[in-house]
């Protein structure tokens, strides 16, 4: 993995913008019952399940994620995010394309607000980073257990650096989400901002109008 030089950072605004083309599928009946971490009480065309993560109801709805506040849910290839007491049927229709507009900043860098792991997090965009990566004080911070990761070692402005590389469940810039993306730990103090590198940024389309960064997936 080879790490981009590291910049110094400026605060900067990301405006979020949703597009208004949506596209409609047919779905089951769902209503939201119960929240937990790891499961969720889902009523789905009037008979209610108990699902963990990663298992799959009898009417084909999986469970991707839950905690507390929300679960996602998989049906024919498709992600929602619903919330507790929130109902959806086939009437639904759900946003084709998320969009994430990122201005650039002073010294012509990109900065966006996300979280990993349910965590807030500022975010460098770096094209030259192969993963995301942070140094071992942020992965503290974020509680992740990242000393069990692969070994590697990184290049970066301040020479080569011990690495270890970690995969993370989930990873949200704006009203985009990826699960399960590769990271990089360095052992060290660098990078002070936490880079936004290609193992997120490939798996969305990314360009840029007139100094604005636009990251775009369709669900």
């Amino acid at each position: 993995m080879v790490l981009s030089r590291i910049l110094p950072v400026k605060g900067f605004v990301a405006s979020l913008w949703l597009l208004s083309s949506v596209l409609a599928w047919s779905l089951p009946d769902i209503s939201v019952n119960g929240l937990f971490p790891g499961q969720a009480v889902l009523t789905i065309n009037g008979k209610q399940r108990l699902l963990k993560v990663g298992k799959t109801s009898p009417e084909g709805v999986k469970l991707i994620s839950s905690d507390s506040q929300q679960a996602v849910v998989e049906v024919d290839g498709e992600r929602l995010t619903l919330e507790l007491s929130q109902r959806i049927s086939s009437t639904y229709r759900s946003a084709e394309t998320l969009e994430v507009r990122i201005p650039k900043g002073a010294g012509g860098h990109y900065s966006v607000g996300g979280n990993i792991n349910g965590h807030p997090v500022t975010f460098l965009v770096d094209t030259g980073a192969t993963t995301i990566a942070m140094n071992y004080l942020q992965a503290e911070r974020l509680g992740l257990d990242f000393r069990k990761g692969r070994s590697g070692r990184a290049s970066t402005a301040g020479g080569v650096v011990e690495t270890l590389h970690i995969t993370l469940p989930k990873v949200t810039v704006g009203s985009i989400t990826l699960w399960q993306v590769e990271a990089a730990v360095v052992i060290g103090t660098h990078p002070q901002q936490i880079l936004l590198g290609n193992s997120f940024l490939t798996r969305v389309n990314m360009t840029e109008e007139q100094g604005v960064m636009v990251l775009r997936k369709t669900r």
